[in-house]
């Protein structure tokens, strides 16, 4: 199973919640931690290269969180991924193949955190959605009938 990804990448986007007044000290640390849970590593802060005024953002604020797992970690999250997380979410009938894009990295969307068994709702005080995005390693030949069926062989249940 290792040799055919070369890595998941795990995001998600704090930027709605800048505008609260807890959102350094309470929220930012509250979604840092059930990242870290998530995934077993803990997330790396997205700063924002440039002020955008409409979406009143200024440079270097904190925009996103992102974790890169590899190897072990990496392994261990996508059998809990396809056995445990994806089964849990609502109305799930598998993932849409329009999902794989031109280059062959499956991205799936969360709406909530709560579909993860690592989170547990009565005590999470925030509601916030991920990406996880899961990328084939063989570089040369990256197309999409290739990988989905990689993904396939990964256990990836496709409609």
């Amino acid at each position: 199973m290792n040799n055919l990804l070369e890595k998941i990448v795990v995001n998600s986007g704090v930027g709605k919640f800048r505008e609260k007044s807890s959102f350094e000290n309470k929220i930012l640390p509250e979604i840092s931690k059930q990242m870290a849970a998530i995934t077993g590593q803990k997330p790396s802060f997205k700063k924002a290269k440039k002020s955008i005024s409409s979406f009143k953002i200024r440079e270097g604020d904190i925009i996103g969180l992102t974790v890169t797992l590899r190897g072990r970690l990496m392994n261990d999250f996508l059998k809990r991924l396809v056995n445990i997380t994806l089964p849990r979410k609502k109305d799930f009938k598998g993932i849409d193949k329009k999902s794989v894009d031109s280059s062959g990295n499956l991205t799936i969307g969360f709406k909530d955190q709560y579909a993860f068994p690592e989170v547990e709702m009565d005590k999470s005080e925030v509601n916030f959605g991920l990406e996880v995005t899961l990328v084939p390693k063989d570089e040369k030949n990256k197309n999409r009938e290739k990988t989905i069926e990689i993904f396939k062989k990964l256990g990836i249940p496709f409609r």
